[in-house]
């Protein structure tokens, strides 16, 4: 995410609901023994436009999600999402993992697969469809979801930068 113009947005008085992405146990192997802890990435949006991931890493796994959830409420990003899609074209890259986003006709519903779906669904977007080429690791492909999400510009922002009319954003 190397992006400039990153969205950022305070999580004080909104209504946010979190999804679990993936959990993982993992074990550190010391003199004494193995000790295992717990490892949770979740997602976090309000399905209007504002979305946020968050890493939690506790002995439980509890204690691992919410540390996630409360993560995540510190990295919030604004999406411009219009008549319940994404405006255009996206690919979105980090490490390994490299995903596409389409806008999609209304009724298609969100085509996407288990950690991308997560992030689509909280950002509020119910049609689109999406590939994830590259790593399938959770970590990355929401990473890289969010990247994606990050780059998307809505027509007013493109129109008042180019310095034209709306109608000629989409007339060309």
């Amino acid at each position: 995410m190397a992006n400039v113009n990153i969205k950022r947005v305070k999580s004080s008085e909104i209504e946010f609901k979190d999804r679990l992405v993936a959990i993982q146990r993992v074990t550190k192997v010391t003199k004494g023994g193995r000790t295992f802890s717990f490892s949770a990435i979740v997602v976090v949006g309000n399905e209007n436009g504002v979305v946020g991931y968050g890493l939690g890493k506790a002995k439980e796994v509890q204690a691992a999600i919410t540390k996630g959830i409360e993560d995540a409420k510190k990295n919030l990003i604004k999406v411009p999402v219009l008549k319940a899609t994404i405006p255009h074209e996206q690919y979105g890259k980090y490490g390994g993992a490299l995903v596409f986003l389409k806008p999609a006709a209304p009724g298609t519903g969100v085509i996407a697969g288990g950690a991308m779906r997560a992030v689509l669904e909280s950002v509020g977007v119910r049609d689109v469809l999406a590939k994830s080429k590259g790593s399938s690791n959770p970590h990355s492909v929401v990473k890289a979801t969010i990247d994606a999400l990050v780059q998307m510009k809505d027509p007013y922002t493109i129109a008042q930068l180019r310095g034209i009319s709306l109608d000629k954003v989409f007339n060309g």
